[in-house]
C-alpha cells in the first residue's frame, strides 16, 4: 500500500523535475517584485504651479510647489516662489492668527532659499517682501527691525534684477515709509537700535516706484503705490497722468479691484483739487 503510493508520487515528481518545475503546492513562494517609486519630474510639477498662478490659482500653485519641496526640499525656485505665495494668500485674510501663520511659513521659505543661493535676485525678495509684511503684525520696536533688517535684501534684489519690476516696487515702498518716520521713530532707531537705516528719501522712492511702473505698466498696484506718493508730494499733474493710465486697465483678482477703486477715488480728489485751484485763479486775475 505504501509503495504504491511512493509510486504514485514519483510518478508526478520526475516530469516536474525534469521540466525544471515543481508543482504549485511544493513551489517555494516567489520573492515580492521590488517596490518602483513613480518618476518624480520636477520640471513638469514646476511647470503646473507657473500655470496655476497665471490662473490666480494662488492656493493650488503652493501645494504644487509644497509638494515638489516633499521631494526636493532644496529647489530654489519652489522656495522662493511659496515664500511669495504664502505671503499673498496670508495678506487676504482679516484674521491676525492665519495672517501670521501665512507670513511665518513665508519667512521660512525665503530663509532656506537664500541657504541654497545667498545671492538670487528672487530669494533676496521673498525674504524683503516676508518681513515686511511680518512687521504688519509686530508692536512699534519689531517693526522698526523688521524695516531695518529688510534693507540688505530688497537692494540685493534690485542689484541682481534690475529689470525685475516687483523688486523696485518694493524698493520704493521701503524708501519711502522709512523717510517718513515720525519723531518717535527716528528717535528710537538712534538711541535703541542703533541708527536708522541708511540711504532711504522720498526722491528715490519716487525714482523706484517709477521704475516699477515703467518694466510693468500693466499693474494697477504699481500705478496706484506711484500715484499716491506722487500725490502726497504735492506732484499733482504727475499723479493724474499715472491715474488716468490706470483707469484704462481691466482689473482680474478682487486685489486689482479694490486697487482700481482706490485709483479712480483718488483721481476724483486730484481732480477736485485742481479745478478749485484753477477757479480760484481765475477768481484773483
Amino acid at each position: 500500500m505504501l509503495s504504491s503510493a511512493l509510486r504514485a508520487v514519483w510518478k508526478v515528481l520526475v516530469p516536474c523535475l525534469l521540466l525544471g518545475a515543481l508543482p504549485v503546492a511544493a513551489r517555494p513562494a516567489a520573492p515580492p517584485a521590488p517596490y518602483q517609486a513613480l518618476p518624480f519630474d520636477i520640471g513638469k510639477l514646476l511647470a503646473e504651479a507657473r500655470a496655476l498662478q497665471k490662473q490666480y490659482k494662488d492656493s493650488e500653485a503652493l501645494a504644487k510647489y509644497e509638494q515638489i519641496l516633499g521631494q526636493a526640499p532644496g529647489n530654489y525656485q519652489a522656495l522662493w516662489e511659496a515664500a511669495v505665495l504664502s505671503v499673498r494668500i496670508g495678506a487676504r485674510y482679516t484674521d491676525e492668527t492665519r495672517k501670521s501663520a501665512y507670513f511665518a511659513a513665508a519667512r521660512l521659505y525665503s530663509t532656506r532659499s537664500l541657504v541654497v543661493n545667498p545671492d538670487g535676485a528672487e530669494g533676496n525678495y521673498a525674504e524683503a517682501l516676508a518681513l515686511v509684511n511680518q512687521a504688519t503684525l509686530l508692536n512699534a520696536r519689531g517693526r522698526l527691525l523688521a524695516y531695518k533688517e529688510m534693507r540688505e535684501y530688497v537692494f540685493k534684489a534690485t542689484e541682481k534684477a534690475p529689470n525685475w519690476a516687483d523688486a523696485w516696487q518694493l524698493l520704493g515702498r521701503w524708501h519711502y515709509r522709512v523717510d517718513h518716520y515720525n519723531p518717535l521713530e527716528r528717535a528710537y532707531s538712534k538711541l535703541v537700535l542703533g541708527g536708522m537705516p541708511n540711504g532711504a528719501s522720498t526722491r528715490r522712492a519716487i525714482v523706484a516706484l517709477a521704475k516699477a511702473h515703467e518694466l510693468d505698466p500693466k499693474r494697477i498696484q504699481f500705478c496706484y503705490d506711484l500715484a499716491r506718493v506722487r500725490m502726497n508730494q504735492g506732484q499733482r499733474s504727475q499723479a493724474i497722468a499715472v491715474l488716468q493710465e490706470a483707469a484704462q486697465l481691466t482689473p482680474v483678482t478682487s486685489e486689482e479691484l479694490e486697487m482700481s477703486r482706490r485709483c479712480r477715488s483718488m483721481l476724483v480728489q486730484l481732480n477736485r483739487k485742481m479745478l478749485k485751484q484753477l477757479h480760484h485763479k481765475i477768481r484773483n486775475t
